[in-house]
């Protein structure tokens, strides 16, 4: 008899706990802020035109605010173009390079492998939303 008690209270339990679980709580939906969405080519140059903690003169970072603007246009051409993927990624790496030749003249080695670093980390999450133009960084 007790088996029997026993065995019909877990029933009892078990169905009681199912239909809680069943239960659906009405969501509340907490107020939208409705803020502007960043492009990706805002996005991206507002990454490059980052220079914390590089001790630039307003002379280097006048030309690179002014040089990111120009390669994130020109990025964001390539990327719009109707060429084929590979000369796209040609494209990206001749970007690349000369990107590189000219952040290495104005910044030098030392600062140039750092800024690199601050870039490559801020954009890393990003490369899925920039496809073959991830290339060029």
């Amino acid at each position: 008899m007790n088996k029997i008690k026993l065995i019909l209270g877990i029933a009892i339990l078990i169905m009681l706990s199912a239909h809680v679980n069943a239960q659906t709580i009405p969501s509340v939906k907490s107020p939208k802020m409705d803020l502007p969405e960043m492009d990706l080519s805002s996005q991206v140059l507002g990454i490059l035109n980052t220079t914390d903690g590089l001790d630039l003169t307003a002379d280097q970072k006048d030309k690179l605010t002014k040089e990111n603007s120009s390669f994130v246009d020109q990025l964001m051409n390539i990327s719009k173009s109707g060429k084929s993927d590979d000369d796209k990624k040609t494209a990206f790496l001749g970007l690349k390079n000369n990107r590189t030749k000219f952040l290495t003249s104005l910044l030098g080695n030392d600062l140039f492998k750092k800024y690199s670093g601050q870039i490559l980390k801020s954009i890393n999450p990003m490369k899925s939303k920039l496809g073959l133009a991830a290339l060029a960084f």
